[in-house]
């Protein structure tokens, strides 16, 4: 590939969804912006590859330089600066805060959700190192000073694939696409309404529940929503699918890379099988799950990726580039798969003594009916997304849990507030 990597899914329209991540890491006390700032300037030196600027090539593509421009910290307004101009020093990234918030924003192009995490845990270590005085015990967070792990900065190519062929391939089952949910959330401005809830359990609940029930966190999640969406959805639709992201860098050899590089599990559930024991759904889910991160068929699947943005590489100028990306993103279009909903785990992340200065994080992204999980510590956080306010979706994973004995909290909802990008025009 000619370019970074991590400029491809630049060329993704934003004109309905916003391509960042906004991870909310709430604090136990007031933040203190000042000491914010300088701590996030001190943290972000760890990660040189998130320290960069766009620019045109010669061909009109968009390249990565770098940018040691000081990473802008402001406060939390109804309406965020874009990534990539001059209000946030041209970073792909910056930080807002508010009362005890602290929301860091992050181009989707860089990274997905696991990603950015260790940027966000170094950040929020050295905001507590310089804040009270103390040097927490948290040795699973990259330190500010410390070296990069091997193959961190290392991007992914064709090279790094093999041509082993997938013992197994998933066929759609043609799930229900809440087709009305998704006009009204985009293009009805009376509608539309981004918002997100979120949901704070105890770890131990759930890993009691999992363990004498076949399943794992990220399949608990996948059951409970579709169990969920069968309470509300017309019963005239025989299957609801389920859709998680998979991070499959350790497949090729790369565990370290920070990049976004994902392949997707589908579930397509039979509404008689979200009746049955929830036993039969964790093992159903979790040998799906299994089948679809195969190596052979991830290997297939980022061959297909891979050639995509090789292709987009001979066009010449933005404009011919733009229109190809369009027309040919294997992610969208006739022949990409969707899901009813999607659920995405992050995995137990080690905030160490860190985190008894932090009540909660979240992960927020753009999407209807999809959940980010997160957890840290003694607990399970999940950001739960629609584009629509409508509580009969959340009333009925409310009414899942209390069927299933599983305490939570649940707050909000809140405004996603997500920013975009501005890009440079040829």
């Amino acid at each position: 590939m000619k370019y970074s990597m991590d400029t491809y899914r630049l060329y993704a329209s934003e004109k309905n969804f916003a391509s960042t991540i906004r991870v909310r890491v709430k604090m136990k006390k007031d933040v203190d912006i000042d000491v914010l700032r300088h701590a996030a300037n001190v943290a972000v030196k760890r990660y040189p590859y998130f320290c960069k600027e766009i620019v045109l090539g010669s061909d009109g593509g968009y390249d990565m330089i770098p940018n040691e421009r000081d990473v802008v910290v402001i406060p939390t307004t109804d309406k965020l600066p874009f990534l990539c101009t001059d209000e946030v020093n041209r970073h792909l990234l910056f930080l807002d805060t508010e009362g005890r918030d602290i929301f860091f924003n992050i181009s989707h192009s860089m990274c997905g959700g696991r990603g950015a995490l260790p940027w966000v845990m170094t950040t929020v270590y050295e905001y507590v190192v310089e804040k009270f005085n103390v040097t927490p015990d948290a040795p699973g967070i990259r330190k500010p000073d410390s070296d990069l792990l091997e193959g961190e900065a290392t991007e992914p190519s064709m090279d790094f694939l093999t041509d082993e062929e997938p013992i197994y391939e998933y066929r759609s089952k043609k799930p229900v696409i809440m087709a009305m949910d998704y006009l009204n959330g985009i293009y009805n401005p009376f509608k539309r309404c981004p918002i997100y809830y979120l949901y704070t359990f105890e770890q131990k609940d759930i890993v009691n529940y999992i363990r004498s029930n076949d399943s794992s966190v990220a399949a608990f999640f996948l059951n409970t929503i579709a169990m969920a969406l069968d309470k509300v959805l017309p019963q005239k639709y025989q299957y609801i699918g389920g859709e998680i992201a998979h991070n499959p860098a350790a497949d090729i050899g790369l565990p370290n890379s920070h990049c976004d590089l994902l392949t997707h599990v589908h579930i397509d559930y039979d509404r008689k099988h979200l009746r049955d024991d929830v036993d039969k759904l964790g093992t159903i889910t979790r040998s799906q799950i299994m089948l679809q991160t195969d190596s052979g068929l991830v290997n297939k699947q980022l061959r297909k990726l891979f050639t995509f943005w090789e292709e987009l590489d001979k066009k010449n100028g933005l404009k011919e580039k733009l229109a190809f990306a369009a027309k040919n993103n294997p992610y969208e279009g006739k022949e990409a798969e969707h899901g009813t909903f999607i659920s995405n785990y992050s995995g137990w992340m080690d905030w160490g003594e860190v985190a008894d200065y932090v009540e909660s994080y979240v992960i927020i992204v753009e999407g209807h009916i999809l959940i980010e999980v997160t957890s840290m510590a003694d607990k399970i956080f999940i950001s739960f997304h629609q584009l629509i306010k409508d509580d009969r979706y959340t009333g009925a994973f409310n009414e899942v849990m209390n069927e299933l004995g599983i305490p939570f909290k649940v707050e909000g909802p809140f405004p996603k507030n997500q920013t975009k990008h501005k890009l440079p025009q040829a």
